[in-house]
């Protein structure tokens, strides 16, 4: 494959670049623009295609892939939407793909990265879905990003619009297995903090498992639901040339690598967190067993002090060798009472 320097292209000028690499154009290429990314290729052994990057799918961004495109107003209408769920549809001359990506966010709330994807023959277009305000724009752009830099350096050379997309789907699972690497780390430094019994007030401490293992169940249900839109689009053979396939199959592979490595850990993490509730269950029952034996010993005094009630103070009567004696005795039986609580291991 050749390629030339980097231009940009304003969006009015997409439908002409579509139309020239579609009749075999020279090799051209552009990075970001104020509106959208827009670049094309060409391979020896096909006519080329347009890679066109839209950050934010706006009004302008949806007349161009309404008008100059031509796609379907429902794929456009879930670009310019937020998706719950990552999904693909397949038409005539493309296929159009919703994929999510974790990013962690403020009180281990995570946030769904949409990125959405129309595949075909000439041109690969890639949407940004709707950003929380929260989110940097940049987390968005990451993946796109980090692909075009290394087109740029010339150590990517992808041949075709799936090549490409396969390019930033492996960037968006790497991105994926690098979250949950780092909740990995956390739950490592959890798992150290219980067995070295350095707890902390129980309801923080326990806030922070949960935190952890909601992030690790949002990667899991996230890589999960992409690899099963793989899967979908791999069944779909009329739709794809078949050297496609493997690279599909590639991508497969990864979202169920990160999907596993999030159940492993959110299986760890479960263990932690019920090793830590054996503990504390363990404390609180030993404290009710210890109080108990406190009540127990302090039985016979309340009994005794029920009985003589305030008499033995107050009467003018009582000798003071007669509360001596009442107090002894108040004394040995608590004694002998925690005396056998010792032998039967109670205290």
């Amino acid at each position: 494959m050749t390629r030339a320097g980097v231009e940009r292209h304003p969006v009015e000028a997409l439908g002409e670049l579509l139309r020239r690499v579609s009749a075999g154009p020279d090799t051209v290429g552009a990075d970001g623009g104020a509106e959208s990314s827009v670049g094309a290729t060409r391979a020896e052994d096909d006519a080329g295609f347009v890679w066109v990057d839209i950050p934010s799918c706006e009004k302008n961004a949806e007349r161009v892939l309404l008008d100059v495109f031509g796609f379907h107003p429902r794929a456009v209408h879930d670009c310019a939407e937020r998706n719950l769920v990552a999904k693909t549809h397949s038409y005539a001359d493309h296929v159009f793909v919703v994929l999510h990506g974790p990013e962690q966010g403020e009180n281990g709330h995570v946030h769904y990265i949409e990125l959405d994807q129309f595949i075909g023959r000439h041109f690969l277009v890639t949407v940004h879905g709707p950003l929380n305000p929260a989110v940097e724009p940049s987390v968005a752009l990451r993946e796109t990003s980090s692909v075009l830099e290394r087109m740029d350096a010339g150590r990517l050379r992808p041949t075709s619009a799936f090549e490409l997309s396969h390019a930033i789907v492996l960037a968006l699972a790497a991105s994926q297995e690098r979250f949950v690497e780092a909740l990995t780390a956390d739950v490592w430094g959890l798992e150290q903090r219980v067995n070295a019994g350095h707890l902390g007030e129980p309801e923080p401490f326990l806030d922070e498992l949960f935190r952890a293992r909601h992030g690790l169940l949002a990667a899991r249900t996230i890589s999960a639901l992409n690899r099963e839109t793989y899967v979908r689009l791999m069944s779909r053979a009329w739709a794809l040339p078949p050297r496609v396939r493997p690279l599909l199959a590639e991508i497969t592979d990864e979202f169920e690598q990160v999907r596993g490595l999030a159940d492993v850990q959110r299986e760890y993490l479960q263990g932690v967190i019920e090793f830590y509730r054996t503990r504390i269950d363990t404390k609180m029952t030993i404290a009710a067993e210890r109080l108990a034996v406190i009540a127990a010993i302090t039985l016979p005094i309340t009994a005794v002090s029920s009985i003589y009630g305030m008499n033995i103070i107050v009467n003018t009567r009582t000798r003071p060798e007669q509360l001596i004696i009442v107090l002894i005795a108040m004394a040995a039986m608590s004694a002998a009472l925690l005396r056998w609580a010792k032998r039967r291991d109670w205290w």
